[in-house]
């Protein structure tokens, strides 16, 4: 643990007051911006979209499963990937238990993916997960939404030297860093109305941090995030904490 100042009761909940009105107004801000993103306007999706699901193929409205609004996270598990990514894997221990609650409100949450469905569903039961997991037919959903990559488009990043970390996710999904890198996360919102289904909000990279519920409690701790500098990436899958990490190759 670094050298910090230390201070009396009295100076700490002076600074703690001081840190609290901050937060409030941080709060605020992000009631505003909450009642903007309700505010964005529709689109209506037109293509036809179709899924494999554990009770068949169905398209984008059958995925509402009864209600009217629907959450999709777009779960980084590609055709070649004979594991689920570490971090998206992080994100839906988070989302798995919150599934009841979000159906409570009208909401139905699933998670899609590329890889064929039995393949999901295996890994979905390795985590002991619940959540209703589909499989895309054809990347278009996933590409439509800028959660695709073509090797042309990604030639840039992989000529400029890959990261350790993204090279460690690569090995630990079981593909190569092309073959990771491919696949993106993001998070997509619909709402049916009159049979219509329309796209109302998507969201990747911090945005998804909502999801990844770790982040908010270490940012609360003396030490935070600490991951500045780190070779390797801490996040694991549940089960694989204390094994070591798959050096990057």
């Amino acid at each position: 643990m670094p050298e910090h100042k230390v201070a009396t009761q009295e100076q700490f909940e002076a600074a703690r007051q001081e840190l609290l009105a901050e937060e409030k107004a941080l709060t605020r801000r992000g009631d505003e911006l909450a009642r903007k993103r309700r505010e964005l306007p529709w689109v209506p999706v037109e293509k036809d979209y179709r899924f494999e699901t554990e009770s068949g193929p169905k398209a984008l409205a059958d995925l509402f499963d009864g209600r009217s609004q629907l959450l999709v996270y777009h779960f980084m598990f590609g055709p070649p990937y004979e594991a689920g990514c570490p971090v998206c894997s992080s994100i839906a221990d988070t989302l798995d238990p919150n599934a009841v609650h979000l159906r409570a409100r009208d909401v139905t949450l699933i998670c899609s993916s590329r890889a064929p469905l039995d393949k999901l569903l295996a890994y979905r039961r390795r985590m002991g997960w619940s959540f209703d997991w589909v499989s895309t037919v054809g990347g278009d959903f996933h590409r439509d939404l800028g959660f695709l990559y073509t090797e042309d488009e990604l030639r840039p990043f992989l000529d400029g030297g890959v990261p350790p970390t993204v090279s460690q996710m690569a090995e630990a999904t079981g593909t190569d860093v092309l073959g990771y890198v491919t696949e993106g996360p993001g998070l997509s919102a619909y709402a049916l109305s009159d049979d219509t289904a329309f796209r109302t909000y998507v969201t990747t990279a911090r945005g998804l941090e909502p999801a990844m519920a770790y982040y908010g409690l270490l940012d609360r701790t003396p030490s935070g995030r600490h991951e500045k500098g780190e070779e390797t990436h801490w996040l694991r899958r549940h089960d694989e904490y204390g094994t070591p990490p798959t050096p990057p190759t």
